[in-house]
Parts: structure tokens; C-alpha cells; sequence
């Protein structure tokens, strides 16, 4: 997937590619695991870049939507569908949105961008789509438009065990007490813990990043 990705692959994961075999086969999810919080989220400049342009082309519509950063009227062709979501319960908006955005077609960034790795703000993605970080990125924007707090969510960068350990992203939400994957490969909305193919490396937010390590 991407540069950065790569980079973090090699920084953050330590154990050779043998071990993914027999750690795919493992009996407890990977999303059960030990977390090491940082705030420095400015060293990941692509999703800064998707923030900072997710702000400049909101603002654009402050006059018609008003000034919060994330209401359902920022979200243009997907206003009407949001707002028929408005006072459903967190789940309900949830497996919603996860299946109103997994209609759109999967289209790599190099195809998309004429690069190997770009983050879209869901406003580039309601007009190209994108791939599985635009997914999620959509995701985060349509439910932090409809009042879930920025704590509650994270864009998570996962190893996919079933190809290999090719990079992923997903959504978490936490919500009633559980986590939560909303994912473009899965049409339903999964507990966490029931998958066990995906081994998060880190995830992130509008404040700050977690690495994931393994429980031993």
C-alpha cells in the first residue's frame, strides 16, 4: 500500500513473517491487546493533509450548514441519508453508514490519484471513491457528523493474516461498553473480538494515535 505504511511496518513489527501463520490460527482476537497512547499525531502527514482538507472544503459551505466542522449538511449528496439517521441509536447508525459507504466501487489510489498511497477526505471519495482508508475515512466524517464524539472513534491500520499480512485500515467505534469494526470487506458491522484475520498495528484520531502491541 503505502510509503508510510511500509515504514511502519518495519518500526513496529517485529516478529518475522513465520510467525503470522501460527498467530492467524490463534484462538483469541488480536484486537484484545496492550496500547501505548501518543498525541504527536503530526507524524502522520497524510491523514493531517485529509484533515486539513476535509476543513477548507467544509468551511466552503458555512454560509448554507453553519460553522460546526462536522454536521450532516456538510455532507452535500448524503445530507438527506444522514439525516434520516439523526436519533437512531449508535448501532443503528452505524450498520447504516457501513453499508451506505460500502456501496461505493474499491478503486486503488494509483488508479485514483496516479499515486501508490493518498488519504481522501470523504468528500474525494463521494466523487472518486477510493480504497480501504477512504472507506474508513468516510466512515469517521458521516458519524462524527451525526454527533459521535471524536474519542469514540479511531482510523485503525491492521495486517490482514489471511493475504499474507498485507496492510488494512478499518473504523473502530466504541460504543455500549463494546468495539466495534465497520470494514469495506464485511458487509455487517463485527464485535472486535469476533475477528481474529486482522492484527492492528496502530490507529489514530483527531488527538491521538495508539500503537498496538501483542499481548505475550
Amino acid at each position: 500500500m503505502t510509503i508510510l505504511y511500509r515504514f511502519l511496518l518495519i518500526v513496529f513489527v517485529t516478529m518475522p513473517f513465520f510467525t503470522w501463520v501460527q498467530e492467524a490460527a490463534a484462538i483469541q482476537s488480536y484486537f484484545i491487546n496492550n496500547e501505548e497512547k501518543a498525541d504527536n499525531i503530526e507524524m502522520f502527514p497524510k491523514w493531517m493533509s485529509m484533515l486539513s482538507n476535509y476543513d477548507k472544503e467544509s468551511r466552503q459551505l458555512d454560509n448554507v450548514c453553519g460553522s460546526d466542522k462536522y454536521n450532516t449538511c456538510k455532507l452535500k449528496e448524503w445530507k438527506n441519508f444522514m439525516e434520516g439517521l439523526k436519533g437512531k441509536s449508535r448501532l443503528r447508525q452505524m450498520d447504516a453508514v457501513n453499508r451506505f459507504v460500502n456501496r461505493y466501487p474499491y478503486i486503488e489510489d494509483i488508479v485514483n490519484w496516479g499515486v501508490e498511497d493518498y488519504w481522501a477526505t470523504v468528500y474525494e471519495f463521494q466523487r472518486k471513491s477510493g480504497d480501504c482508508e477512504d472507506y474508513a475515512i468516510a466512515k469517521f466524517t458521516s458519524l462524527r457528523a451525526l454527533g459521535v464524539p471524536n474519542d469514540d472513534m479511531r482510523i485503525e491500520v491492521v495486517q490482514d493474516l489471511n493475504l499474507g499480512g498485507i496492510l488494512h485500515a478499518v473504523l473502530i467505534v466504541f460504543a455500549d461498553g463494546q468495539v466495534y469494526v465497520l470494514d469495506n470487506q464485511i458487509k455487517q458491522v463485527m464485535l472486535a473480538v469476533d475477528i481474529y484475520h486482522y492484527k492492528p498495528i496502530y490507529s489514530i484520531n483527531e488527538a491521538h494515535w495508539w500503537r498496538h502491541l501483542m499481548i505475550q
